[in-house]
């Protein structure tokens, strides 16, 4: 069996240990940080998770799917929360399927605890790592405790450590494709607490979303009545200008501004930020008193997306996780897409052999590199779609049609979140069809009188027949 470093201890490290421990592997597991049972890493900046399709099954390839089922919230439907205060409940499926909201670091934590049950894992916090040999599979780690480092020799690396990933920064040194993205948006964590007695004040069963257009607050419920929320908002205020029937976004200070879209920059000071929450979120500052006090005490943080390639090299380093694809977090499946990747190289093992790592890698990132670079797009789509469009009629129109359709023709039929979501269909082949859906449904919401006949034989044999078109 094989000697193995992971650098980066959280989600996907964890996880990763277990798998390859119970295949027999000696696992060393380093992380730069404390370790998050004893000390509170994520205080102010933990975005909610949720298990969907894809992660369960490798929770539950890896042994590890009761454990996690003791700390998740189901969630079934989106619930929107309009300025006026009014709500509007869309399920997220026709067959009533859900996600499961999860702490960050609670998450974190049960992993840990069940990867340091098997004795042939070691944890090592507090071990930044400072120097990669990619051809020998040796890591230098610097003991930010005593100060001391150290080489640590092995047969192979995973570089599980996020997205501004040491094992990444060192493959980069060669020949290596690299893209960061940073969206316009930022964000901050706000903190909605439970009633006196325990009960939640929202219905738990919902992501809470308060589309703005170009901002938005969601909120996932945890265990304990309460629900980390999160505040998505451009960076920098801006103005939007009409052009042709279409809103254009320019810089600050535009002479010919009608609408001013409100930024981080411009949200600074306690009477802005009370402002602010009045006039766009005034329903949350009855459910969060203290909104205005966490927001001027939490920082503000930004959303990457990172594409490269390769992901391994010299058959003995490779990158897993967020270290090799980052995404903003709008699909909620940056988590469950790295435990694909955990999974995905658990049943490479098995195909080719333990005693074959050249093969299994290679193997491996050219599977799932088309993946992550899939479930990027998908969740810059999504971003869209929660801020802007969960709140517009025609959305929730095309949501009813192909609700209907699904369950008239489920084999012909299955909406693009549901294929992501809960399916173990590949996100590049879920990107591809949902593609071609616009395109049906597009033509279909054009149809005259659409909104009236929407569930009529006339529509679904229309759409039945571009279906039947080759994409």
């Amino acid at each position: 069996m094989s000697n193995i470093t992971i650098v980066g201890g959280g989600l996907v490290g964890s996880l990763l240990a277990i798998f390859l421990a119970k295949r027999g592997h000696n696992v060393s597991v380093f992380e730069r940080r404390g370790d998050p049972r004893t000390t509170d890493v994520y205080a102010g900046r933990s975005i909610n998770l949720v298990v969907s399709h894809r992660g369960w099954t490798s929770l539950r390839a890896a042994g590890v799917e009761e454990a996690v089922k003791e700390i998740v919230v189901p969630v079934y439907a989106r619930m929107m929360h309009d300025r006026d205060g009014k709500l509007n409940r869309v399920p997220y499926s026709i067959d009533n399927r859900a996600i499961h909201s999860v702490s960050r670091g609670e998450l974190n934590r049960r992993l840990l605890t069940e990867a340091e049950k098997l004795p042939n894992v070691k944890l090592h916090f507090n071990h930044r790592c400072a120097d990669v040999h990619l051809d020998n599979a040796t890591c230098t780690f610097h003991n930010d405790i005593t100060g001391e480092s150290a080489p640590v020799k092995a047969d192979i690396v995973f570089g599980s450590d996020g997205a501004f990933s040491a094992v990444r920064q060192k493959m980069m040194q060669g020949r290596f494709t690299y893209s960061q993205e940073y969206i316009e948006h930022d964000y901050k964590e706000v903190a909605f607490p439970a009633n006196p007695d325990g009960t939640p004040k929202m219905d738990p069963q919902c992501l809470h979303i308060w589309p703005r257009r170009y901002f938005m607050m969601m909120g996932l419920a945890n265990q304990d009545g309460g629900f980390t929320g999160t505040l998505f908002m451009p960076n920098t205020s801006a103005t939007v200008i009409p052009e042709a029937g279409r809103s254009k976004i320019v810089g600050p200070g535009h002479p010919e501004s009608p609408q001013s879209i409100p930024g981080f920059d411009t949200v600074k000071t306690e009477a802005q930020v009370k402002a602010f929450f009045q006039e766009h979120f005034a329903d949350s500052m009855t459910i969060v008193p203290d909104i205005v006090e966490q927001y001027l005490r939490n920082p503000q943080s930004s959303l990457a997306i990172i594409r490269c390639n390769p992901w391994t090299i010299n058959g003995k380093v490779a990158l897993i996780g967020d270290a090799a694809h980052a995404i903003i977090p709008f699909y909620g499946e940056g988590m469950n897409a790295g435990y694909e990747d955990c999974k995905v190289l658990n049943d490479l093992l098995n195909e080719l052999g333990d005693d074959n790592w050249p093969a299994v890698l290679a193997a491996y990132g050219k599977a799932r590199k088309p993946n992550g670079d899939a479930i990027a797009d998908l969740s810059l789509r999504n971003f869209v779609e929660m801020r802007d469009l969960v709140a517009d009629p025609k959305f929730l129109l095309r949501k009813k049609i192909e609700g209907h359709l699904q369950a008239k023709h489920p084999d012909q039929w299955l909406p693009l979140y549901s294929q992501v979501k809960f399916s173990d269909i590949q996100y590049k082949d879920a990107w591809r069809e949902g593609l071609r859906h616009d395109r049906i449904m597009e033509e279909v919401l054009a149809m005259p009188g659409i909104e009236e006949k929407w569930e009529s034989e006339e529509v679904e044999r229309r759409v039945m027949e571009l279906v039947s078109i080759a994409p």
